[in-house]
């Protein structure tokens, strides 16, 4: 099915494993309290994923995946790197309530203007450049453990 309905093995995929983690969190926390388990809540939950989460990282992957082909270190390190910088705070600030999802787009605000500051100051404004500077200060710590062990 995954071969043949990629889309749907996608977002079906999503909204089970966050019916499954919802249905585990509410199992263990309300056995302390003695409470029955909350499906209407569980139901939110897979619709969130099912409609949203689901779409959106199948959608976003293939997008990163075109835009950053193959498996070597520096793709891989690029389609993480923008992963956790744009995708994760945008589709994670959809639980938030509108108070916290101010404060949390809020921090991710700041931490991308600190990164464009400095890939901008760093050379031309790209998100090479920062990758570069990974790769430059990674080489920086083995040749200084090279020396070290001299």
């Amino acid at each position: 099915m995954r071969k043949v309905f990629p889309w749907l093995a996608n977002v079906s995929l999503y909204g089970c494993l966050f019916a499954g983690g919802d249905l585990l969190h509410q199992r263990v926390t309300h056995k302390q309290r003695g409470a029955e388990l909350d499906w209407k809540r569980t139901k939110n939950v897979a619709l969130v994923a099912f409609c949203f989460h689901g779409n959106w990282n199948y959608f976003w992957l293939r997008a990163l995946e075109r835009r950053f082909p193959g498996r070597s270190l520096v793709m891989v390190l690029s389609k993480v790197a923008l992963d956790q910088s744009f995708s994760s705070p945008l589709a994670t600030s959809v639980f938030y309530t509108v108070y916290l999802r101010t404060m949390f787009m809020g921090c991710s605000a700041f931490l991308w203007a600190t990164f464009l500051c400095f890939s901008q100051q760093s050379g031309d404004g790209t998100a090479g450049t920062a990758l570069d500077w990974l790769t430059t200060t990674e080489k920086q710590i083995m040749s200084q453990n090279t020396n070290e062990e001299k």
